[in-house]
């Protein structure tokens, strides 16, 4: 079926482009082919990706990376990897590198070396002072709130700063004196002159600079003013030879600034061109940074990589497969228009890949102990079980079967509802390539809890087939008590409870799902030792499991076997 059977996902398995462009484009794709159709920035093709080292990868970024990537890789171009780290206040090397290691994970190679904003900041700077010289920027001595109050809101007037017509000269004394250290932080800004009329706020004389006293983690205390975002990114594409600015919606707003940025300053080469395209939005999830840090520093999760994490880290160590989150941001598509996509589809993806890929062992999440009163003693039979029911190439395994086995707490009742064929007194079931047994009955504590169950073998039976043709309405898993491993396992529910937390203007965090994980002492059979860190298996009956990163005696599920979004779209028919 797959090559690989391990467990082990394949970032280049799944849907891909090869070849060239598809015949079926995306209107992005459209805009870039009509572009080097017309031999616009020479028929070149350059994008890159741009993340804020101020947090790890989710979910949401993932739709950019393959995006971009692909676009580069479709038509014969580049895409760049550069973190636009103009912000030294919430940004680190740890979140630098694992950046880096996701892009990885996920399969894409950024061309040539990785690049930074803060490597053009010193161009950066001379082009802010061109801009001065040009009296298309001021410094101004107001503070944050007051530069804020004045540019109005929507259908209401902005008010001209009172220092929006200082001279030239002394802007650039001013500005100057900003870089070096002569005023204190917040104390001035550096502001474009462009229009506090205009309807589109971004246009009401932004701020391209402020003064922090904070280190950079690449240029250390060099700096004490940094760039805005607003000014810095356009430029850097601009230094790159980016032709392509592939960007999130919530840009769009920006681009009258970013083109004006430009156009008044004297490019090395053409000037680049914004396209936005709609973010990925999921039910049950939040893909705010700030959410996703106070959950993280706040203690909702254990950090970043935890895997109720929509993190890009968070999604791996749960055993999503980078060749399902692929296949699932192709299929959601690119759009103009912002939508809010049902989770359960990206499991569905994840789903598909990992029933091709994953081995099959038998694990008991919440045990219940089965005593076979007519067992040998200290006998022990090794059964055949087979890895992988659709592919024969993966082989059987031996696993132990004896006298005392685990099954799970709700495969037995002592009065079962209707419709219940597992185990119950008086009922016969097959053990999966094992034994039919029928319970006698059953051992209950002070309190009425069932504690163990009795049963007697039909030792004509092994195999799990009966030579007399009788059938049975459930076959189950267990584990031999006698050779069980121990493991923890971890079992999850959406962090978030709301479909759409914090649409009703509430605050996103309160909807968060205490329950969102339970943690189980399991019993696994001992096949199970061998899974290496990261790989997924399904635990038959239960659902896909992935061992832990760093722990393989933890396993998290990644999936449970029903398909929810095909039932979904059943409900909506």
């Amino acid at each position: 079926m797959t090559a690989a059977r391990d467990g082990r996902d394949s970032p280049t398995s799944g849907a891909t482009r090869t070849g060239g462009p598809s015949a079926s484009l995306d209107f992005v794709r459209e805009k870039v082919r009509a572009d080097t159709a017309s031999g616009r920035f020479g028929g070149r093709v350059q994008t890159r990706f741009p993340p804020e080292p101020n947090g790890f990868l989710h979910i949401g970024h993932a739709k950019s990376i393959f995006l971009n990537f692909g676009i580069a890789d479709e038509f014969g171009g580049q895409c760049y990897l550069r973190f636009d780290d103009t912000n030294p206040e919430t940004e680190e090397t740890s979140y630098v590198d694992a950046i880096r290691a996701d892009l990885d994970w996920l399969g894409v190679d950024p061309a040539g070396e990785v690049r930074f904003a803060s490597d053009y900041f010193d161009q950066l700077y001379a082009w802010a002072e061109s801009l001065i010289e040009k009296g298309l920027a001021y410094v101004d001595d107001q503070s944050a709130e007051t530069i804020s109050l004045q540019r109005g809101g929507f259908g209401q007037p902005g008010v001209e700063s009172p220092f929006r017509d200082r001279s030239i000269a002394e802007n650039m004394e001013l500005f100057r004196g900003m870089r070096d250290g002569a005023y204190a932080d917040g104390g001035k800004v550096l502001r474009a002159k462009i229009d506090m009329q205009a309807d589109n706020m971004w246009l009401r004389d932004p701020v391209l600079y402020r003064i922090r006293r904070v280190a950079h983690h690449r240029t250390g205390d060099r700096w004490i003013i940094y760039p805005t975002y607003d000014w810095a990114h356009g430029q850097s594409d601009a230094i790159e030879g980016t032709t392509h600015s592939v960007c999130t919606l919530e840009f769009a707003d920006h681009r009258p600034l970013y083109d004006w940025c430009l156009e008044n300053l004297d490019l090395p080469g053409d000037q680049p061109e914004q396209t936005e395209f709609a973010r990925l939005n999921l039910t049950h999830t939040v893909l705010s940074k700030r959410v996703l840090r106070t959950l993280v520093h706040d203690g909702f999760v254990d950090g970043w990589d935890d895997a109720r994490m929509p993190t890009i880290r968070g999604l791996r160590r749960r055993g999503f497969p980078a060749a399902a989150i692929k296949a699932f941001v192709e299929r959601v598509g690119v759009a103009k228009s912002n939508s809010t996509v049902e989770i359960e589809l990206l499991e569905s993806f994840v789903r598909d890949e990992l029933n091709r890929s994953a081995l099959r062992r038998m694990a008991v999440v919440k045990p219940l102990k089965v005593v076979i009163t007519n067992w040998p003693p200290g006998h022990v039979e090794w059964v055949d079980v087979v890895n992988h029911p659709d592919d024969p190439g993966a082989g059987t395994r031996r696993v132990p079967f004896s006298g005392e086995l685990w099954i799970e707490q709700d495969d037995f009742r002592m009065e079962p509802p209707p419709k219940y064929y597992r185990l119950t007194p008086g009922r016969e079931v097959r053990l999966r390539a094992a034994f039919f047994i029928t319970c006698t009955d059953a051992v209950v504590d002070g309190d009425g809890t069932v504690v163990q169950v009795n049963a007697t073998y039909d030792p004509d039976t092994r195999g799990g087939t009966a030579p007399d043709g009788r059938k049975v309405k459930s076959t189950m898993h267990w584990v031999s008590v006698e050779h069980a491993w121990d493991a923890t396992v971890h079992l999850y529910d959406r962090l978030f409870v709301a479909s759409h937390p914090g649409a009703d203007g509430t605050d996103p965090l309160v909807s968060v799902n205490p329950d969102a994980r339970e943690t189980c002492a399991a019993k696994v059979e001992p096949s199970v030792g061998d899974v290496e860190p990261g790989h997924v298996v399904q635990f038959e009956r239960l659902g896909y499991f992935a061992a832990d990163l760093d722990d393989a005696r933890v396993f998290h599920r990644t999936v449970g076997l029903r398909d929810e979004w095909a039932n979904l779209q059943k409900r909506s028919r």
